[in-house]
């Protein structure tokens, strides 16, 4: 019985290696792609994967929340997340959406599909140098408000711009966007939600 796998990547160079690579396996079987994470649960849904594998940064939706979604909209499929960034802080909010594995895309194929495998019996596969990144690492410092904040901001809307968009009023963004810059270490902003996205925590 093959393992039904579906792939998950904005670029469709990568999204089409991924898939070729895999199907080489006499059992893993590539039902669905996508290059959007918006499209991952109608795909999940119209083709019953077993493992979805989810590249981190997508349009729509990010790999993450992609993978947070699946959980609740189709609970039986596994995710493997696969990116070229080895954020530490993706990991840790990876393993919270529900994702059973981590793994960068310069992985070898061998060990990517046996990843795939280990996924799919139920286990839990990390790439180790990122394991021990996130462990040095720490949590995020910056609150659930703070990180939605400084990814308003990250788009360079005003203080007016991000109080209207995310329903708060102008000083609620200044202390947020306050408490952010102390928190990362920061001189400004733009400078707070960089360390923020370099670290995962967006």
């Amino acid at each position: 019985m093959s393992i039904r796998l579906l792939i998950a990547d904005d670029q469709a160079l990568v999204r089409g290696a991924l898939a070729a690579l895999l199907d080489l396996e006499p059992d893993l079987d590539v039902v669905s792609e996508v290059g959007r994470g918006d499209e991952v649960i109608a795909a999940a849904k119209a083709t019953t994967p077993d493992v979805a594998l989810l590249d981190v940064e997508m349009p729509g939706l990010d790999g993450i929340e992609a993978a947070a979604a699946l959980r609740t909209a189709v609970p039986g499929v596994r995710v493997l997340m696969v990116t070229t960034f080895g954020r530490p802080g993706y990991l840790r909010r990876a393993m919270e959406a529900g994702a059973a594995g981590f793994v960068v895309k310069d992985t070898p194929a061998a060990q990517l599909a046996d990843a795939v495998r280990r996924v799919h019996q139920g286990l839990r596969v990390v790439d180790p140098s990122l394991a021990a990144e996130t462990l040095v690492a720490g949590t995020s410092p910056l609150t659930g408000r703070e990180s939605d904040v400084l990814r308003a901001a990250r788009e360079g809307g005003t203080v007016a711009d991000i109080a209207k968009d995310l329903h708060l009023s102008e000083g609620t963004v200044r202390n947020h966007l306050s408490a952010a810059i102390g928190k990362t270490g920061a001189r400004t902003r733009a400078e707070a939600a960089r360390i923020a996205l370099d670290n995962g925590w967006l």
